[in-house]
């Protein structure tokens, strides 16, 4: 099951890339930042109003812990996705999915320094790999020491969706309740976006022409009920049943996944919504890249710092 919700996270890398070249053409005159957020907002706007309507007594009995748990989180939640969205216009979907794992990394790096304790050869090797990973996916030049905004901001966003895993964990919370933190969080960011699309809106028509668009809908509704309601649920419902460190070997495949479908679904995407979003290929940097990452992510899952 946690292989099917990361098949869904997986496909949320070219599904959300093709929504932002299609609402790029259905609304011409809106800049990058208006489509990063209106491919969001709708997303968990919708999955809220699901939830809402699935149990509409737990929107009430949100407990004060379950609030603030779940609007930290989604607060997280939104500045990554924001900038992995706005990323995604910038790179490729195989790149975004790949740079997206250096969360798996920073944390026990994170957990190390605030303990003041050398976190192991394992997790500097890992550092090691992530970062020639890095520079293969990201074309860096190595004259100027650069890497492109699409590779720079999908970096930053795994640094908040770190801050998204690390508060979920506090132990203060350990007796929320899956489906209301859920709630909690989908609502903040459902908020959040919806708050930034009416800031950034070049005028009204365009809050109003996606829409009116099959397209625009039939991928939005792939990406609230798949990517949204059916990945975060199966997480809810079946990561309990194993350990940790069987679920972060799990979690590594998403990257795979997601490159895997980027191969095809661009094509069909681009008949179906009338857009020009070629399939991906397979090249040695991706390949390479991509395989340095993953072996780092699973290194540190295989061999987790020790706790103190």
């Amino acid at each position: 099951m946690l292989l099917v919700a990361n098949f869904f996270w997986g496909l949320s890398f070219p599904l959300i890339k093709a929504l932002l070249l299609l609402s790029a053409r259905l609304v011409p005159e809106a800049g990058p930042w208006f489509l990063a957020v209106y491919t969001v907002a709708p997303r968990f706007l919708l999955a809220a109003a699901v939830l809402v309507a699935l149990r509409p007594r737990s929107f009430w009995r949100v407990t004060t812990g379950e609030l603030k748990q779940g609007g930290v989180i989604g607060l997280f939640a939104a500045a990554g996705l924001l900038l992995q969205n706005d990323a995604l216009q910038f790179t490729s979907a195989s790149t975004s999915a790949f740079l997206t794992q250096l969360y798996a990394i920073l944390i026990p790096v994170y957990v190390a320094l605030r303990a003041w304790r050398n976190p192991g050869w394992a997790v500097w090797f890992s550092c090691g790999l992530v970062l020639a990973g890095v520079a293969l996916l990201g074309n860096f030049n190595w004259k100027e020491f650069t890497l492109g905004r699409g590779e720079w901001e999908t970096l930053l966003s795994s640094v908040f969706f770190m801050g998204q895993i690390l508060w979920l964990e506090k132990k203060e919370f350990a007796a929320n309740r899956a489906f209301e933190l859920t709630l909690a969080m989908f609502v903040t960011e459902a908020v959040v976006f919806c708050a930034l699309a009416g800031a950034l809106t070049p005028n009204g028509h365009a809050l109003v022409v996606p829409w009116t668009s099959g397209p625009w809908l039939g991928l939005t509704g792939m990406l609230v009920l798949l990517c949204t309601l059916g990945a975060y649920g199966i997480m809810n419902a079946w990561q309990p049943k194993i350990s940790a460190t069987e679920a972060g070997l799990i979690y590594c495949v998403e990257p795979l996944f997601g490159s895997a479908l980027a191969l095809f679904l661009p094509a069909l995407f681009s008949t179906w919504a009338a857009i020009n979003y070629p399939n991906e290929t397979a090249t040695w940097t991706l390949l390479v890249g991509g395989g340095l990452i993953t072996a780092a992510n699973l290194l540190i899952q295989m061999k987790p710092p020790q706790k103190t």
